[in-house]
C-alpha cells in the first residue's frame, strides 16, 4: 500500500525516530548534522527538515540514494537506505514541529 507521490510504502514514524539517530553506512546518523528533531543543524548550510512534507523528504532521499541528486555527505548516507527506511525517516521528520519559514522577512 502506498499513499504518497513517491510510491513508497506507508512510513512508520517510530521506526523513523530510531533511524534518525542510527549511524548509517556513511558513518553518520541523520541527527549528527540535522539534529534529532531535524531542526537543530550543526552548521548554517545544513537544512532544517522537521515539519517538512514527508513526500518532499522521501523524494529527496530517493534522489540521493539513486544518484539523481548529488552531495558529498548525503549520497553515501542514503545509498543503502531501503524504500521502507526512507518512508520511515520522512514520516518521523514530517511530524516534528516545523521551523521552516519563508523569506518574506528578508
Amino acid at each position: 500500500q502506498t499513499e504518497s507521490s513517491s510510491g513508497l510504502p506507508t512510513g512508520n514514524p517510530e521506526e523513523g525516530a530510531k533511524l534518525v539517530v542510527t549511524k548509517g553506512t556513511g558513518g553518520q546518523a541523520c541527527a549528527d548534522c540535522h539534529g534529532k528533531d531535524g531542526n537543530t543543524p550543526n552548521a548554517a548550510d545544513v537544512p532544517m527538515l522537521g515539519g517538512q512534507y514527508a513526500d518532499y523528504l522521501a523524494h529527496a532521499l530517493m534522489a540521493y540514494r539513486d544518484g539523481m541528486r548529488e552531495h558529498p555527505l548525503m549520497g553515501p548516507q542514503a545509498k543503502d537506505l531501503t524504500d521502507q527506511q526512507i518512508a520511515n525517516a520522512a514520516a518521523y521528520l514530517s511530524l516534528q514541529p516545523g521551523k521552516i519559514g519563508d523569506m518574506s522577512h528578508m
